[in-house]
């Protein structure tokens, strides 16, 4: 009894991995009743001739027109010029002249320090210097009639001369009491008070020159080359006031954090109505040059992500990506270049292609 049941757990055994052979050899799975035969799977070269399947999309011819581009440079309006005018000599300031936001021009008196002692050196070196010029000039006349020795005289010479400069020397420094302004411009702070200690380099007043105003913005690494000095440029304050000026200044070095470049547009600003620090945006005509007018649906971006637009070979029957530079936008569309004259670009369709893959075009209306 006991054999016939081994006998037949044996049995049982064999037909089970009979079966499992059999299931195996037929090569069929089947997953939620679906069965799928490896048989029937497709090859690699299938399935990449299935992707690559020819797909209908909607085409359009373009033209390329010259279009005329302008730079924005976003900035702010900065002084040509701040100028600290400082005392050349140390004292008191004895009187001011100017008061903060007064225009002035160069040669206005702007402070005025404690004369001191000076006006006393001043009449002592002038006496000492009309003391020489007496005993130089006595002593030439009696050298010409053999009564004074030529080293005599030469030394009385020398001693004039250095009494001369002594006494320039102190008229210099009796000037210096005044300060007065070098350039033209509207006093600002810092300014000093009737009462202040100047030293020597003391700031006595402050002076911004508007006139011209500059303003000043960055510009990108890919857009620096195509400004020039002198280009001209229209200005559009915040505060609604526009000008015209010209690029004065181009920086030679990019700002090592930003990559970016330091512009300077320089506008007229004769009647001083434009202030310092006015957020500002200049607009740079630049050349024209060829350019289609895409509408926005037409874009479309690659596996890298780059902008751009699908192109049709009519020759090959195929497509492909072609990046994008962007110049503006319009309500007809968006202006683009980095194209060849004549394309013929899918405007229906364009998501649903690779590159290289057979299109049958199916030509609208040709586009501007």
């Amino acid at each position: 009894m006991m054999a016939f049941r081994i006998n037949r757990s044996y049995l049982t055994a064999t037909i089970v991995l009979v079966g499992i052979g059999v299931w195996m050899g037929t090569g069929t799975l089947r997953i939620g009743g679906q069965a799928t035969a490896s048989a029937e799977a497709q090859s690699i070269a299938e399935r990449q001739e299935s992707t690559l399947q020819t797909v209908a999309v909607r085409v359009k011819t373009l033209q390329a027109s010259d279009r005329r581009r302008e730079l924005e440079i976003r900035g702010r309006t900065q002084a040509d010029a701040t100028i600290s005018v400082r005392a050349e000599t140390s004292g008191i300031i004895a009187e001011r002249f100017v008061e903060l936001g007064q225009q002035v021009v160069p040669g206005d008196l702007l402070c005025r320090l404690d004369s001191g002692a000076r006006e006393a050196r001043v009449l002592q070196a002038k006496a000492a210097a009309e003391q020489a010029e007496a005993e130089y000039s006595a002593n030439a006349k009696l050298q010409k009639r053999g009564f004074a020795a030529d080293n005599r005289v030469r030394a009385l010479k020398a001693a004039l001369d250095a009494a001369k400069a002594v006494l320039q020397e102190s008229e210099l420094e009796l000037g210096r009491v005044e300060i007065r302004a070098s350039v033209s411009g509207i006093v600002q702070k810092p300014l000093a008070e009737s009462g202040d200690l100047l030293s020597v380099g003391g700031i006595c007043a402050t002076l911004i020159d508007t006139n011209p105003m500059l303003v000043t913005g960055q510009v990108s690494e890919r857009d620096i080359s195509n400004l020039s000095l002198n280009q001209p440029a229209e200005v559009a304050l915040i505060t609604g006031e526009t000008r015209v000026g010209r690029i004065s200044y181009i920086a030679a070095a990019a700002d090592a954090a930003t990559r970016t470049f330091q512009v300077d547009i320089e506008i007229p600003n004769d009647d001083n109505s434009i202030r310092d620090g006015v957020t500002a945006t200049a607009n740079v005509p630049l050349k024209a040059v060829p350019a289609h007018l895409l509408a926005p649906s037409m874009l479309t971006l690659s596996d890298a992500g780059d902008l751009g637009i699908r192109l049709v070979d009519l020759e090959t029957g195929t497509n492909k990506f072609e990046k994008i530079v962007i110049l503006g936008e319009t309500k007809e569309g968006v202006w683009v270049t980095g194209l060849p004259e004549t394309v013929t670009v899918i405007s229906v369709g364009q998501e649903y292609v690779v590159d290289g893959q057979p299109v049958e075009p199916l030509f609208a209306e040709s586009a501007q």
